[in-house]
């Protein structure tokens, strides 16, 4: 449990930093998302999930403990 509350902090400060340094880039970056088809937003959003995947795996793989 401690190590999910360690991803979601650093998710969360990765998250914030990047409002609290660049808000007019998040604007933009939000422009460019309405601009796109739906299917490709998807497309993108399952991109990310399964590099996130891949990078839990290899933290795990590199000796991460969980739990």
């Amino acid at each position: 449990m401690s190590t999910l509350l360690l991803a979601l902090g650093l998710v969360m400060i990765v998250e914030g930093l990047a409002y609290a340094l660049a808000p007019s880039l998040i604007e933009r970056m939000l422009e460019a998302l309405r601009a796109l088809p739906e299917a490709a937003i998807r497309q993108v959003g399952l991109l990310i999930v399964v590099s996130g995947l891949i990078l839990v795996w290899l933290a795990w793989q590199l000796g991460a403990s969980v739990g």
